[in-house]
């Protein structure tokens, strides 16, 4: 059987670096090595391109996957050939964060007329900016908490006026975002103004446009969306956490939060969680795979919090268990991640760009 090849393309300019390594780590060693002959790029975090050599062995250690400088090669060649010297088949991105799951990426692999997984230029680029997603949640009927924005040089020049704002519009403890990132990075808990000011500080170094979004008592709900124009859900899987805010620490080093899937809420909110996933995919014109986050109170109130359109994706994350409760496995469901790729790739061929 010939195999298909497949670049993963991991690393990136962002604060998500590291976390982008472990999952191309965990992607390689679960992809079926008789189907797919398996190459690698990494962006290194000054943002140059490294191409690797093909992968046919479980890669046992990540940091061999921090790649040093070789031979000089074009980033059109590097992308458009593959070690076995065949076209790409789909090139996978495992990248989170700014230049990776922003809509960049996806648009260098749209002018150079490549097919991917996961989600399009439009999409990546919604799905990471929290304030255009919460715009376009609102424009699908979504329910919301919330919520104040503003950009660095707002605040820097109105900051009396944006804090009174926030204390007039908002309620404490509110939660401090910035815009355009992921993994609870730069996300601050805030009790009162003296905390809001240093969690805008905090946030103020990741991006130049911040959320300040209204907390609220209530369980975090997450539904794993996959598909292309048809998509399908997942049963609701809950965050369950041993402290009071699920931030990046906590996520990623502490190990103070489990998952519990499928999560203890009744049918009808599964249910309607589950239908509002798709309404939020739609919302976005999402492709591949998301994850759709919400929060849900004591009485099942709903609000939408966020969709995430390069979730985490390693072995233990929530998007793959929760895709293993429907009975796909981790290797399967990168098999149909693939499989949608190319699906969207070749329905894109039949659009027409020139008149006869």
């Amino acid at each position: 059987m010939t195999k298909e090849n497949i670049c993963i393309i991991y690393g990136g300019k962002s604060a998500e670096h590291d976390i982008s390594i472990l999952t191309a780590q965990s992607v390689i060693n679960a992809m079926d090595k008789e189907k797919y002959a398996v190459d690698t790029i990494y962006i290194t975090n000054e943002g140059e391109w490294i191409k690797g050599p093909a992968i046919t062995n479980k890669i046992e250690d990540a940091e061999v996957l921090r790649l040093m400088s070789s031979e000089s090669i074009s980033l059109t060649e590097m992308l458009s050939q593959s070690t076995t010297g065949q076209a790409y088949d789909a090139l996978f991105p495992l990248l989170h964060g700014p230049n990776g799951e922003d809509g960049t990426i996806q648009g260098l692999f749209e002018v150079l007329d490549l097919p991917y997984v996961g989600n399009g230029v439009l999409a990546a680029s919604s799905s990471m900016d929290k304030l255009v997603m919460k715009q376009l949640f609102a424009n699908r009927g979504l329910p919301q908490l919330p919520y104040v924005s503003f950009l660095r040089s707002e605040f820097e020049k109105y900051r009396t006026n944006i804090l009174e704002l926030v204390d007039n519009k908002l309620e404490y403890p509110v939660f401090v975002k910035p815009a355009n990132l992921g993994s609870s990075v730069g996300i601050s808990k805030c009790n009162d103004r003296e905390e809001l000011i240093k969690g805008i500080e905090e946030a103020l170094q990741f991006d130049r446009k911040l959320v300040v979004e209204q907390g609220v008592s209530a369980r975090e709900i997450e539904v794993a969306v996959l598909g292309n124009d048809h998509p399908e859900t997942t049963l609701p899987g809950e965050v369950v956490k041993d402290v009071a805010f699920y931030d990046y620490k906590a996520k990623y080093k502490d190990g103070k939060v489990k998952l519990a899937i499928p999560a203890d809420i009744s049918e009808e909110t599964a249910e309607t969680l589950r239908n509002m996933a798709v309404e939020a995919f739609k919302a976005t014109d999402c492709s591949g795979l998301v994850r759709a986050d919400f929060f849900v109170t004591e009485d099942e109130t709903i609000y939408i919090n966020e969709t995430n359109a390069m979730p985490g994706f390693t072995k233990f994350s929530m998007y793959p268990l929760l895709w293993e409760n429907m009975n796909v496995s981790y290797s399967e469901l990168i098999t149909r991640l693939i499989e949608l790729a190319k699906e969207r790739y070749t329905e894109k061929k039949k659009i027409k760009y020139k008149m006869d």
